[in-house]
């Protein structure tokens, strides 16, 4: 129905859901833990999604100068839209523009969940930048939220602890990815590839206990399995066997693309099933989310129009709003949360911009010719 119709997937399984939920209190039926499996596929997703991203990302001298532009592009994206959001909301609302600020960090994340599987039909230099860009913006984003939850009271400390944190974060991603590359390379059983992403999960979920960006670890896994011959030389090259992992990578790419679509695909249907219905149609919530679409696309066309590079204009409506942007909305601390807010707010959000990301792709489509397929 999506290839057909040129519907987002995504559109379609929210939209699935909610019928689900009629079907289900006309029945009687109920969902148990709905609200606690909800970020648990969110995390699992985020997870999957920023490795599969990361295992299509090809490290060499040439490519270097467009990781800087979408590094640079994603690290003014968020402060932007977050200082602007968050200005926008506590104005609106009459709240403190911390909790403001906090409520928009999430609103400024793109969703690599939505967005690295919709730019099939882009060339390789724009589909690139849209997934260098969107999977730092979902690892940037969960370190400033995590930053201004736990760190925003201890002023110049806390800036220098976040940095420190990073910097460790850093050094033991090195230190798992060598580990889980060992691993690969000794386990002999036809099943060793959902072990070797349990470990992944099991390391990202130490790392969040101690309030590090485990993301980071995950990103730099799927690169270096991804680019095993710039990090695997000389004696390591003896010890990791690194001809094995280029003969399993296709093997790898396709297990975590699988699992990554699966865990999306309940993840949207269950997002659709637990939304009230009547909170979409609430004329305060559609005025609010105009207003922050209005405030995120205009801010992204003058950062792409300063940027000057004509290639990545077609991208510019690539921003939606999704997976991550609900997950950190329902990870806001109850005290910290924006009083007023409507409900519907949050799901008429990610479906305006996925509807802005579909008016770009048919625009690119009716431009260029080329097919346009649009995936989960």
């Amino acid at each position: 129905m999506s290839r057909r119709y040129r519907i987002p997937s995504v559109l379609l399984l929210l939209g699935t859901g909610m019928l689900l939920r009629q079907l289900a209190d006309y029945t009687g039926f109920q969902i148990p833990l709905q609200n606690r499996l909800l970020p648990v596929l969110g995390t699992l997703g985020l997870i999957l999604i920023v490795l599969e991203g990361a295992l299509e990302l090809e490290l060499s001298p040439d490519r270097l100068p467009l990781v800087r532009r979408a590094f640079r592009a994603t690290v003014l994206t968020i402060v932007v839209s977050t200082l602007a959001i968050g200005l926008f909301l506590s104005q609106w609302l009459q709240q403190p523009l911390v909790n403001g600020i906090l409520a928009a960090v999430p609103f400024s994340v793109i969703s690599s969940a939505v967005a690295i599987p919709s730019v099939r039909i882009f060339p390789a230099f724009s589909r690139e930048f849209v997934i260098y860009e969107s999977s730092l913006s979902d690892i940037i984003g969960v370190m400033v939220f995590n930053f201004i939850i736990y760190n925003i009271p201890g002023g110049w400390w806390s800036m220098l602890a976040f940095v420190k944190d990073t910097a460790i974060m850093c050094g033991l991603s090195v230190v798992c990815c060598f580990l889980l590359l060992y691993l690969i390379s000794k386990i002999s059983h036809p099943v060793k590839y959902f072990p070797i992403v349990a470990s992944l999960v099991l390391f990202y979920a130490i790392g969040k206990l101690y309030h590090l960006s485990s993301l980071l670890l995950v990103l730099v896994f799927g690169l270096f399995m991804n680019n095993t011959e710039l990090f695997v030389r000389g004696r390591l090259k003896r010890l990791l066997h690194n001809e094995l992992f280029e003969q399993e990578l296709t093997q790898i790419k396709n297990l975590t693309g699988e699992t990554a679509f699966l865990v999306r695909t309940f993840f949207f249907l269950l997002f659709g099933y637990v939304t009230d219905l009547p909170s979409l149609f609430d004329t305060t919530a559609l005025l609010g989310s105009l207003g922050l679409i209005t405030i995120i696309f205009s801010l992204r066309f003058f950062l792409f129009r300063t940027l000057g590079d004509r290639r990545l204009f077609a991208v510019i409506p690539v921003a939606p709003r999704g997976l991550i942007t609900v997950l950190l909305f329902l990870s806001i601390p109850g005290s910290l949360r924006l009083k007023g807010l409507p409900p519907g707010m949050l799901m008429l959000t990610v479906i305006l911009s996925v509807l802005m990301m579909t008016g770009g792709m048919l625009h690119y489509h009716w431009q260029t010719g080329k097919p346009l397929e649009p995936k989960l």
